[in-house]
């Protein structure tokens, strides 16, 4: 029997993004794998509210803790803004519900948020004669990322959302492991002229010879565009102290009061700061490879079963790209959110800084993703 992490690893990791809809990239998961899905319960409130930060955070926060339940085995997920997806195998898919289950209580608890979390089989997936099949993109020669094809993270977030295949939180109380979460920058303000947060997705029954051409056409655009529209400058994002994330980094830790807790981040945070300010080596430690890195390792386009990119982008390139998008829209093709800010945020989650496959989550710093759902679902509801 193949292993979860081994057969993850056996799939060829492709490079160009311009690839991404070739469906020869993409592996069908094992009958026995679970999904699982998390988000956060009426995100758009809290979005007003201006609560960005801990939006991100609890969504990042279910990667963190399902890695970390994982001892770091590699595994297949994708960020979603306000909430994650991924994919276990039978081996890991209790130590996943644990983590799920200690997540959603850390998040009510500590981000007042609410989160709804579930697990949902592959084999339930593929009795609605869906699929999920996974690739892995490489954005640098650091890391991979997993891309999601088939429609079956789309509808296990629906289930999800009906109230099937519900985990439920842990008891009062119980707190994740997030070692590595952080959100240390700060917002990234956007250098050609504005942040576009966008969301593309199939509309139901179309041609997929036609939705991969939108796609790719989208795609094609962007890559046009200086550094494919990367909202990350080469140097890395800015970086102050003391850090906004402060607070949120320091709920994240175990032991002692919150205030225990914060003076322990602000101390750690200081020395961090100093050492990447005045780009000091310490030990192995090389802040100019790490910030290159950072850049490099950021999650800003990705696919789950529709495209999710956060883009640096000129007023004429975000008018090319609704200009193509609501042509597809009209053709019934797709439907699609976007929304224009001016910064993009970032939240990291940096197991070890000696090795080179940190992750860096991107979104919009004023609404991102979960503002351009709300904008594709008011598409939705008026066709």
């Amino acid at each position: 029997m193949i292993s979860g992490e081994s057969f993850y690893r056996g799939i060829p990791v492709f490079r160009g993004f311009t690839s991404l809809m070739d469906p020869a990239l993409y592996s069908p998961l094992p009958d026995d794998w679970s999904i699982g899905v998390a988000d956060i319960v009426d995100s758009t409130r809290a979005i007003a509210a201006q609560r960005y930060k801990a939006v991100n955070m609890a969504g990042a926060a279910v990667i963190a803790a399902v890695t970390n339940a994982l001892a770091g085995r590699e595994f297949p997920f994708v960020f979603g803004g306000d909430g994650a997806s991924f994919a276990v195998s039978p081996d890991d898919v209790e130590l996943a519900r644990e983590a799920l289950a200690a997540t959603a209580t850390w998040v009510r608890e500590d981000l007042d948020l609410t989160m709804r979390v579930a697990l949902v089989p592959v084999s339930a997936i593929r009795a609605q004669a869906l699929d999920v099949r996974v690739a892995r993109f490489g954005p640098s020669a650091n890391l991979s990322y997993a891309m999601f094809s088939g429609g079956g993270l789309a509808w296990a977030e629906a289930a999800m959302k009906r109230g099937e295949f519900a985990v439920e939180a842990a008891p009062a109380g119980t707190q994740p492991d997030l070692s590595g979460l952080s959100c240390r920058f700060e917002v990234i303000p956007a250098s050609r002229g504005l942040i576009l947060s966008l969301l593309v997705m199939p509309t139901r029954g179309a041609d997929p010879r036609a939705f991969r051409k939108v796609i790719e056409d989208v795609i094609d655009l962007v890559e046009l565009s200086p550094d494919g529209g990367r909202p990350v400058p080469p140097q890395g994002p800015p970086l102050k102290w003391p850090p906004q994330g402060v607070d949120f980094e320091a709920r994240t830790k175990r032991g002692g009061s919150l205030l225990a807790r914060r003076v322990s981040v602000l101390a750690y945070t200081l020395f961090a700061y100093l050492i990447m300010r005045f780009d000091l080596k310490a030990g192995g430690f090389m802040p100019g490879v790490y910030k290159r890195q950072v850049a490099e390792n950021s999650d800003f386009r990705k696919y789950d079963d529709g495209l999710r990119m956060v883009i640096d982008c000129t007023v004429e390139l975000e008018r090319a790209l609704t200009d193509r998008l609501a042509a597809a829209a009209r053709e019934g093709i797709v439907r699609y959110g976007v929304h224009r800010q001016d910064a993009a945020m970032m939240t990291c989650f940096t197991p070890s800084l000696l090795r080179s496959d940190h992750v860096h989550f991107i979104d919009g710093a004023r609404g991102g993703y979960a503002s351009a759902a709300t904008a594709l679902k008011a598409m939705m509801a008026a066709s």
